[in-house]
């Protein structure tokens, strides 16, 4: 039986055409998958990049990327993970960022893989794994995930938490867990979608306004993509996923990281310490970046995607 086609906002993804499907983890949970073909002209296909978003994204957030891939010879999938984008949202609030266990995106790991199966996609596979989508996919890396190289950007292996605030939220989300209110939103986290509450001057996530506006267009044509602040729920889990992930070595995987300079979403002491501990790793630091560095200024994005194509190329 073929997969399931799901719907895809073309009109905001400003990509080329990608085809979309639904998919179901093994526990029920429906998800959401985005094709992208590379660009024909320029010859034949060299690979697929694998795109593990991170919180709060969707697929149509990455058809700039899947444009830029393709006109280097690439093929792009990309998952709309549990409790995000189009897939399905675990509880009553749909805004609540929430996930009932990290290994649960295991699941949606999986799935996608099975998914790919399907499709006639150009080999090898590389990953590349952006906040949230960089501890998923080093978990993967752990559990064998069929890639020939790696890229992270800007990965959450820790959580920026000030001192003081560190463990006020390891309490309070040991506690909601076990008390019975991990759906609420963590105090100081905000209802609304982070580029709708926070002006472009404000923002922590890149310094190129035409890319902050591509992403609020996208917020206010199809609310339904949404995310809000996580949940108390979701604060734990990351934490335990984090403290988990820190004590092992690095994978044998082929790696590049990208760490913006101007860093404040992830904890960038956890990925200096993960790179000192990578032997076939790259850590670069991306002047003036900010967190999302493949949606950098245009000169930024270009170098980091013709630096992945390269890196892929190399480890083909």
């Amino acid at each position: 039986m073929g997969l399931q086609r799901a719907p895809f906002y073309h009109d905001v993804a400003e990509g080329p055409e990608a085809d979309a499907y639904w998919i179901t983890a093994d526990d029920g949970v429906r998800l959401r998958l985005a094709h992208w073909r590379h660009d024909t002209d320029t010859g034949p296909s060299k690979g697929t990049v694998l795109l593990f978003p991170g919180r709060t994204e969707y697929v149509e957030k990455y058809g700039r990327a899947a444009a830029d891939f393709g006109a280097r010879g690439y093929e792009m999938v990309a998952i709309d993970w549990r409790g995000q984008g189009l897939a399905d949202r675990l509880i009553k609030n749909p805004g609540a960022g929430y996930v009932g266990h990290f290994d649960d995106f295991q699941r949606d790991v999986r799935a996608v893989m099975g998914a790919l199966e399907t499709l006639p996609l150009p080999q090898p596979f590389h990953l590349i794994g952006h906040s949230m989508g960089g501890c998923i996919g080093l978990r993967a890396l752990y559990d064998g995930l069929p890639v020939a190289s790696v890229v992270f950007s800007g990965p959450m292996w820790g959580i920026h938490l000030s001192p003081i605030m560190r463990p006020a939220a390891w309490t309070l989300s040991y506690l909601s867990k076990n008390i019975g209110f991990d759906e609420m939103l963590a105090p100081g986290t905000s209802a609304t979608t982070y580029v709708l509450d926070q002006e472009f001057t404000d923002n922590a996530l890149t310094k190129d306004p035409d890319m902050y506006a591509y992403m609020q267009r996208q917020m206010t044509d199809h609310p339904d993509l949404s995310l809000a602040g996580p949940s108390l729920r979701w604060v734990h889990e990351a934490l335990m996923e984090c403290r988990r992930l820190e004590g092992r070595p690095s994978p044998d995987t082929p790696c590049l990281t990208f760490l913006g300079a101007d860093e404040q979403i992830v904890d960038t002491s956890a990925i200096h310490d993960r790179m000192a501990r990578w032997p076939n790793g790259t850590l670069d630091l991306v002047d003036a970046g900010e967190h999302e560095v493949l949606m950098e200024v245009p000169g930024t994005r270009n170098r980091i995607f013709d630096d992945c194509a390269a890196f892929f190329a190399e480890h083909s």
